[in-house]
């Protein structure tokens, strides 16, 4: 994951306080970014974008950011990859565009150039936030992808906007009222989590999933964001277009749809794995990941001293017939406590999922071999995994 944060505002800051706000904020967020580091200040604007970099795709210096258009008019910063950039770029190519590099961070701001930035989006498939300065209309716009997958937090007050990938980047700003919102708290004790556009302070909010927030004036109130996807629309759009082919043709066609989303989710020129339970979800993810590579995956998993809990059976024999390269971690009780100190610090608000110890716990073991890890995550979410999507029917 790479880290992003800035500011847009009125106050008359100097270049020089602005480049110390915004590398105060990124460094608050150094974790998420440790190969390379970059603020852009425009200070007659009152605009600075600072970014942490995990270099993934492309890990040149050309894909440094914050990076500018090729015309100059687009400054970003941007987390997360589109993973049809190589289909994106070629699109652009038959167009006369032409590159330097070889980053989706190019080829994002190169569509935006031309073919506009909500046309552009729409065009993406990936995990992405992004903010854009637009030195033509002296616009900010921040960006969230279709499922919220990337983080992007905002916090707005007394002429200044600050923004970043995680609160923690926006407590380190030039300001933040720290005040706790009760209804967040609520919404918490509810789902177990502090769903979007609430965050646990009153005064930030979170860009909602498939949303586009565009500010003009940061002395103004903040303006309404713009929705580009709808899991609602695109659900309904479904119901109303329904599949027409036999049980045989849908089973074929899903195992089109899965093995090219993860084809496209294998581009990366750093060492990639996958974390592997031993469950329907990640077995099948690894299994396509197998079948499109040509040499044994990287697969990881972890397993408790407690019976109820371990997983790791299930995963050895996935990963046994399946002929991947496979790395089996045992932890204690104690090992899983230790964690615990650690999480509000990670998470920054309140959290109930009981899966982001072993989350974690899996995927720093994976970190020793591998820079990317496929998951089966949200496999639930699209094929009504859960029982309460039955129950909620009744």
């Amino acid at each position: 994951m790479c880290g992003l944060a800035g500011v847009f505002s009125r106050n008359n800051w100097s270049a020089d306080e602005l480049q110390g706000i915004v590398s105060r904020m990124t460094a608050a967020i150094g974790h998420r970014g440790p190969d390379d580091d970059g603020v852009w200040v425009d200070a007659p604007a009152g605009v600075a974008l600072g970014f942490r970099r995990l270099a993934i795709v492309d890990l040149s210096a050309q894909g440094h950011q914050p990076m500018r258009s090729a015309n100059g008019r687009f400054i970003l910063v941007f987390n997360g990859e589109v993973y049809n950039y190589r289909s994106v770029r070629r699109d652009l190519e038959s167009i006369g565009c032409a590159f330097r590099g070889n980053s989706d961070t190019e080829v994002i701001l190169a569509a935006f150039e031309r073919w506009g930035i909500c046309q552009s989006v729409h065009r993406f498939i990936g995990m992405f936030a992004i903010a854009v300065w637009d030195v033509e209309r002296r616009e900010l716009s921040l960006i969230r992808d279709r499922l919220g997958i990337k983080p992007m937090f905002i916090y707005h007050h007394a002429g200044m906007v600050s923004f970043g990938s995680e609160l923690k980047a926006l407590l380190a700003g030039p300001e933040f009222d720290r005040t706790l919102d009760v209804t967040a708290l609520t919404s918490f004790l509810r789902y177990l989590y502090v769903p979007a556009p609430q965050s646990i302070f009153l005064h930030a909010f979170k860009l909602p999933p498939g949303h586009i927030l565009t500010i003009a004036d940061p002395a103004a109130p903040m303006p309404a964001s713009s929705k580009f996807w709808s899991a609602e629309v695109a659900a309904r759009q479904g119901l109303a277009s329904e599949f027409a082919g036999d049980d045989e043709e849908a089973v074929r066609e899903l195992d089109t749809l899965l093995t090219d989303a993860v084809r496209l989710r294998m581009q990366a020129d750093v060492p990639l794995g996958a974390l592997l339970s031993g469950g329907v979800d990640s077995s099948t993810v690894v299994a396509l990941m197998q079948a499109s590579a040509d040499r044994p995956v990287k697969t990881f998993t972890i397993g408790f001293d407690q019976k109820d809990f371990d997983e790791a059976a299930h995963a050895r024999a996935i990963a046994n017939h399946l002929g991947t390269d496979h790395t089996e971690l045992h932890l204690t009780g104690a090992d899983a406590l230790a964690v615990i100190p650690r999480l509000a610090e990670m998470f920054d608000e309140p959290l109930a999922d009981p899966s982001q110890i072993p989350t974690f716990l899996v995927c720093q073991l994976a970190r020793r071999e591998v820079t990317v890890a496929l998951t089966g995550d949200g496999g639930d979410e699209l094929f009504g995994g859960y029982n309460r999507y039955i129950s909620g029917e009744r």
